[in-house]
């Protein structure tokens, strides 16, 4: 009954949070960013039948209160993916010496990466079921948008004699790529918050890892490689895949940078000046600085220690209740 009770109240926040972003004000907007949260924290600190519960109440909630083609939308691109992720989780299996493996936190980051992209080309999909129709539709609402901020300048040439037809057409281009490397932080920053308010809780069964010690798979950096060649190469919805997949490798490599500063910075005099100025250019130059931080992020792939997640103890089946 638990399970029924907390999966229902936290798919309807969920929907909530999903939905008044029709509202269209920053709050609103701000407020769809954590519509995945309680989803995971139903998840993680009940057990993951709960977060389908939350999955299943949620959409149903979207449905009535919008439309029901929007329930799809909700399920698909919001707590589907939070409840895989937390499932994922809580993954672990007891070794022979009593100690619990763990699911390693950089498999889960992958794991973001790559429902991020799959996320980013089903909703391109779903613009249009032919990609001339997805390119369209693009070019329509980036063409409102560029009228309600620039006015009659969107129609002809922009200021420093830039064409309002060739900004389109590169922000259509470069759409999946942004979408899905910005999918990615989202994404971990719900896990992250939901992880740390359920540990807080005591309620989280496996214990907190340490971040700084997150490795993506070896094979990760050769992911990101035909990701990348398929968007040179590839057309079409296949190009686009290719693209969504290449901007969440790329964030999720960004990230795995972030961690390996952490950890090389360990110990050190200057490390809260170190890790306030890479912040503070990252905050600033986001655009130039996270492609640096995948880079950071691909070296440490080749050179980083394994990631060890083996910690003492017994897993709390009853708790957590999707172990291997």
């Amino acid at each position: 009954m638990s399970t029924l009770v907390t999966g229902a109240g936290a798919g309807l926040v969920s929907a909530l949070l999903f939905t008044v972003v029709i509202t269209g004000s920053p709050l609103a907007v701000m407020l769809s960013y954590v519509a995945p949260l309680p989803v995971i924290i139903a998840a993680l600190g009940w057990n993951h039948r709960a977060g389908l519960v939350a999955t299943a109440a949620g959409a149903l909630a979207v449905g009535v209160a919008l439309r029901w083609a929007a329930a799809p939308a909700f399920a698909l691109g919001v707590a589907l993916p939070a409840w895989w992720l937390a499932y994922l989780a809580l993954l672990g299996r007891p070794t022979d010496d009593g100690r619990i493996e763990w699911y390693p936190v950089g498999r889960l980051l992958l794991w973001v990466a790559a429902v991020a992209g799959l996320v980013t080309f089903a909703g391109a999909v779903s613009l249009g079921w032919s990609y001339d129709s997805y390119e369209e539709t693009m070019r329509r609402a980036i063409n409102s948008v560029l009228k309600a901020e620039l006015g009659a300048a969107a129609d002809g040439e922009l200021p420093a004699g830039l064409s309002s037809a060739a900004l389109v057409d590169t922000i259509v281009a470069v759409m999946p790529l942004a979408a899905a490397a910005s999918f990615v932080p989202m994404l971990v920053i719900n896990l992250w918050g939901a992880a740390r308010a359920v540990s807080l809780s005591g309620r989280l069964p496996r214990p907190w890892p340490a971040l700084p010690q997150m490795m993506l798979p070896r094979p990760a950096p050769f992911l990101l490689l035909v990701a990348l060649a398929g968007s040179f190469v590839l057309t079409g919805f296949a190009g686009v895949l290719a693209q969504a997949l290449t901007g969440a490798l790329a964030a999720a490599f960004a990230l795995q940078g972030l961690a390996a500063i952490h950890r090389w910075t360990a110990g050190k005099a200057g490390r809260p000046l170190i890790l306030g100025l890479v912040y503070l250019v990252v905050v600033i130059f986001l655009i130039w600085a996270l492609p640096v931080l995948a880079v950071v992020g691909v070296a440490a792939a080749f050179f980083g220690p394994p990631e060890q997640q083996i910690t003492p103890g017994v897993p709390p089946v009853a708790s957590s209740d999707n172990r291997t």
